[in-house]
């Protein structure tokens, strides 16, 4: 498989690494069986991201693709971050081989899970906001 220079450094240098204490939403998507498990956190103030940290057990593709997806959702609204597709996350890496476009899946789906739990949290139901969160490792290229 080969890698763009952007997916190596995202890599080799992830940002956004740890934990946020106190998070105001936490999303954990993933499966053991895939061997991808991502975990996002979010500090927001005023609907704004103002924070926003990863932990990511996987693959490279999985923590490039989580650095880059906390890199494009930073200092975004939440509105904003919500628009963020897997796609969005590919191109901005430079692509990715197919085998690994699962890889984007998971950090789109743990920054809408955290989104939701972000919700939840403020007492709200966060299908209204986020619609259907969940990551279905039976149906993913990657997890076969």
């Amino acid at each position: 498989m080969i890698y763009s220079e952007k997916v190596m450094d995202h890599f080799a240098n992830p940002r956004n690494v740890g934990e946020i204490e106190n998070a105001d939403g936490i999303g954990e998507v993933g499966n053991a069986k895939c061997g991808d498990i991502m975990k996002m956190y979010l500090k927001i103030n005023g609907g704004i991201i103002e924070d926003v940290k990863f932990k990511t057990f996987g693959c490279g593709a999985a923590v490039a693709t989580s650095s880059m997806a906390t890199e494009l959702i930073k200092g975004k609204s939440i509105e904003e971050a919500l628009k963020l597709t897997n796609k969005a996350v590919i191109e901005a890496l430079d692509g990715l081989p197919p085998a690994k476009i699962h890889c984007s899946v998971l950090a789109e789906e743990a920054m809408k899970a955290a989104i939701a739990d972000y919700y939840t949290r403020q007492g709200l139901d966060p299908e209204l906001y986020v619609g259907k969160v969940s990551h279905n490792c039976d149906a993913c290229e990657g997890c076969k």
